[in-house]
């Protein structure tokens, strides 16, 4: 069957293009709305980088139906009517950025150009700074001062979940903002932080584990891995992971800081030329003394370790000035040590010290967070801390005039033989017994009782042995 001649030439003529605007008064507003090209990469780059990637993306499909020589006219309408509620989130999120304030008293905010030129000029930055120099609370808010966070979030990583926590509220505190708005933070069970969120702290097996919905970490601007020295396995990994997806993120900055590490091993990690600057720790003379414990004096498993603290408490408190009515930090090995020594505290102590008695507070991972903030609090009455390593460097207690180390910790193994995984004590290395040693020197002179010989502390090792070598 023949069609008419007229409908034969209707259908010969050439197809109408896909960028033709329809007639009628609808097509003739999309028409005046749309932009007349797409975005270039360049005004993209002061948006959040969420919303880059879901306009780029949005971009691409209007390219492609061009291609294909399809109708884009509403699309280049929703792109504009998109790119222009990204840029007022972006000027948001610019206005929301506190003011930033930093302690004169801190060692790291003398040091805080020559950080900030660091990080302008380079992807990775090692920061070496001793325990007390504020490394932990300031970086944040340096990255900050160089706009960086104001496009996406600054992931802050922590070895324990206790560190994690403090850190979002001690900063938080500092920022003059509440918990879960601009500073937040992210633990197991546990999310308080937002879209929104400037600064989010968090354990390192938290970011680990986000890395599997988003490998490249697009929502981060910045990533600062605290506490390096610790050389966990989820350390080693996240380090790993990050030397090769740099490359891919060139825009991303990486902090490393830790208190004990081999800074210029770090640094060659992550390739020539990585800058590293030193920060001296605040930091008072803390005078050493050695008590080793007798062997006689419990029995063979626990060699007077109760009796050594008691005794070290006595003679703490028999010092003259703020040493003797400053509180104590004891560091023990693990949870059940603390809690029968804090029983034998008080039993021994009870409503001593000048009749104003004594607050025990234990301090531990596995602690409530309620319980864990009362060791931050000060109290009317002098204090005695019992706490794991987690004080060693992941957290600082406040008003500390003297430690008492008992220079045991649990150390995480893999028994080949029974093939399960082990939590031994065991004696620390040099490196944390100095740590230990530096938290009574934060605020005042201070003393140290180290419930062990002098060659024992001379003939251990000088670091702790990475995990990945112990598992």
């Amino acid at each position: 069957m023949s069609l008419p001649t007229d409908e034969r030439a209707r259908d010969a003529q050439p197809e109408p293009s896909g960028d033709r605007t329809p007639a009628g008064p609808a097509a003739h507003s999309v028409a005046s709305t749309a932009p007349a090209a797409l975005p270039g990469r360049d005004a993209l780059d002061d948006l959040l980088l969420w919303d880059r990637r879901a306009l780029e993306r949005h971009v691409a499909r209007i390219e492609e139906r061009r291609a294909r020589r399809q109708p884009v006219e509403r699309e280049l309408v929703r792109l504009e009517q998109d790119l222009r509620a990204a840029r007022e989130r972006a000027a948001a999120r610019r206005a929301s950025v506190p003011p930033l304030r930093y302690p004169d008293e801190l060692p790291v905010v003398a040091r805080r150009e020559e950080i900030a030129a660091a990080i302008r000029a380079h992807q990775v930055v090692v920061v070496a700074g001793e325990t007390g120099s504020g490394k932990t609370t300031q970086l944040p808010k340096i990255l900050l001062e160089c706009g960086i966070g104001l496009r996406g979030q600054i992931a802050h990583t922590q070895p324990r979940r206790i560190a994690a926590r403090t850190v979002a509220a001690r900063v938080a505190e500092e920022l003059g903002v509440p918990l879960g708005g601009a500073v937040g933070f992210k633990v197991r069970f546990t999310d308080r932080s937002a879209r929104e969120t400037l600064l989010k702290v968090m354990t390192d097996g938290v970011l680990l584990a986000e890395l599997r919905e988003d490998p490249d970490l697009l929502r981060y601007e910045a990533v600062i891995v605290d506490e390096a020295h610790e050389r966990s396995l989820n350390i080693d990994f996240l380090l790993g992971y990050l030397q090769r997806l740099l490359p891919r993120r060139p825009e991303l900055k990486l902090i490393v800081t830790s208190a004990t590490i081999d800074p210029q091993r770090f640094a060659d990690y992550y390739g020539r030329g990585t800058p590293v600057v030193e920060v001296s720790g605040r930091t008072y003379p803390v005078e050493t003394r050695y008590r080793p414990l007798g062997e006689d004096e419990d029995d063979a498993f626990d060699p007077g370790l109760t009796s050594g603290i008691l005794k070290a408490l006595d003679e703490i408190e028999a010092e003259r000035g703020e040493i003797g009515a400053g509180d104590v930090l004891v560091f023990l090995p693990g949870e059940r040590e603390i809690r029968e020594a804090a029983d034998s505290i008080e039993q021994a102590r009870g409503a001593r010290s000048s009749g104003k008695g004594v607050d025990v507070l234990p301090l531990y991972s596995r602690l409530s967070w309620a319980d864990q903030l009362r060791v931050f609090q000060r109290a009317a009455r002098r204090r005695v801390v019992l706490a794991t390593n987690v004080a060693e460097t992941s957290i600082t207690v406040p008003g500390i005039r003297s430690v008492i180390d008992s220079g045991l910790a649990r150390l995480s193994h893999y028994s080949p033989r029974a093939k399960i995984q082990r939590l031994p004590i065991e004696p620390i290395s040099r490196a944390s017994a100095d740590q230990r040693r530096g938290r009574c020197g934060r605020v005042g002179p201070g003393l140290c009782i180290r419930l062990y010989a002098e060659d024992d502390y001379e003939q251990r090792e000088a670091f702790t042995p990475p995990e990945v070598l112990r598992t």
